[in-house]
């Protein structure tokens, strides 16, 4: 088993300051070009996105990419090429699985801040038709399948000195929301993430309340 521990500092910063956009992304991105970190397994992209009230993304497209959303706090306006327009609240996870091709819009049409996180998925096979799922905040533990990329997006929601099993997969990549919590003898803070492959028999121990997003990924 081994662990890659990357830091909330260690993100690429980017977005649009002036448009109120503020966009941390933990893998290679636009401008942002590294070769040694294009992918872990399934995924491509996890981006914290700030957006300030008004602010946010023009219409614009995405092929082949299973797109799925989790909002920390405020309120995200989705508009998509389908005709299709929701709001997505905190602990809503939205899945929008572009297939051939859609267009969409993300803003913040509210007069709160807003903070998501944005994480791409490379499918298995390409092609087919755009689909959209929103499954609204639950108080508990949430399994969320994609199994178009070979995945599964797990929310923990951990009190204070509260455990949780890590899944064993042959890849698990681990982001801490919020709160503190310590794997693999490394201790997490908001923003930390970390890539392990060969996870087993792995636990996720909270000092003080956290949030945890998992992606369990298979070959």
């Amino acid at each position: 088993m081994t662990t890659d521990v990357r830091r909330a500092g260690e993100r690429y910063r980017g977005g649009d300051p002036q448009a109120g956009i503020d966009t941390r992304h933990a893998f290679s991105f636009g401008p942002h070009y590294d070769p040694d970190n294009l992918r872990f397994g399934a995924l491509i992209a996890c981006n914290e996105e700030r957006l300030a009230p008004g602010a946010g993304f023009d219409e614009h497209p995405h092929s082949h990419t299973e797109i799925v959303t989790w909002v920390v706090e405020g309120e995200l306006t989705h508009r998509d090429s389908t005709g299709r327009e929701t709001r997505v609240g905190p602990g809503d996870v939205q899945h929008l699985s572009a297939a051939a091709g859609v267009r969409h819009v993300e803003r913040n049409d509210g007069p709160a801040p807003l903070t998501f996180l944005q994480m791409w998925l490379t499918p298995r096979e390409p092609g087919g038709t755009p689909s959209y799922t929103l499954v609204p905040a639950a108080g508990g533990p949430v399994r969320y399948p994609v199994p178009a990329a070979g995945a599964v997006l797990h929310v923990r929601r951990l009190g204070p000195r509260e455990r949780t099993a890590v899944p064993d997969a042959p890849r698990v990549y681990v982001h801490v929301v919020r709160g503190t919590v310590r794997l693999a003898g490394a201790e997490l803070g908001p923003g930390d993430a970390a890539r392990i492959t060969g996870a087993e028999g792995l636990e996720a121990l909270a000092s003080a309340p956290a949030d945890l997003l998992l992606w369990e990924m298979t070959p």
